[in-house]
C-alpha cells in the first residue's frame, strides 16, 4: 500500500507522529509536507495529496491540519476521493467498510497522538466490505461528482 500524507503547520506535530509509525511499520509513504510548523495555507497541501491519490499514484492519502475539517473539504474537492475526517475509531473503520474512503484527515488540536495512530491503524487495515448497498451508493457518488463536473466544465 502506498500512501501521501500532509499537513498545514497546525497540523504538522502530528504528521510527523504519523510518519514516525509509517515508518516503523515499514509502509511506503511520500511526506508532501509541511516540513516546519511555518504558518502555510492547507489547501495547498490539501490538493496535492488529493491529487496524487485521485491519480493513482497511492493507494491513499493522509491529511492533518488543526481541526482536520479543512483539509477534508480540499481534499473532497477533487473527483474520484472520498475524504473522511475522523476523530474515533468508529468513523475510521466504517469510513473504510461503508464508504470506501481514500483519504483520512485529522485534526492535532481535536486528538492526541495515542489516538491518532489507533485510528491510522484501523483506516488503513480495514477494507471496503463490497456490499451491494455501499457499492451502489458509491457509485451515486461518483454519478455526483461527473453530472457536476460535467456541467461546470
Amino acid at each position: 500500500m502506498r500512501i501521501a500524507i500532509g499537513s498545514d503547520h497546525a497540523g504538522y506535530w502530528l504528521k510527523e507522529e504519523l510518519v514516525r509509525f509509517l515508518t516503523e511499520q515499514h509502509l511506503e509513504f511520500k511526506d508532501f509536507g509541511t516540513y516546519s510548523a511555518d504558518r502555510v495555507d492547507y489547501p495547498d497541501i490539501g490538493l496535492q495529496v488529493a491529487e496524487a491519490v485521485a491519480k493513482g499514484e497511492f493507494d491513499r492519502g493522509i491529511l492533518v491540519c488543526g481541526s482536520g475539517i479543512g483539509m477534508c473539504i480540499v481534499a473532497n474537492k477533487v473527483p474520484g476521493i472520498r475524504a473522511a475526517a475522523c476523530s474515533d475509531l468508529y468513523s475510521a473503520m466504517v469510513s473504510r467498510t461503508h464508504n470506501d474512503s481514500n483519504i483520512l484527515t485529522l485534526g492535532e488540536r481535536v486528538i492526541g497522538v495515542g489516538i491518532a495512530i489507533e485510528i491510522v491503524k484501523t483506516w488503513l487495515f480495514t477494507e471496503f466490505s463490497g456490499e451491494e448497498r455501499h457499492a451502489k451508493r458509491i457509485a451515486k457518488i461518483t454519478e455526483i461528482e461527473r453530472k457536476f463536473f460535467k456541467e461546470a466544465g
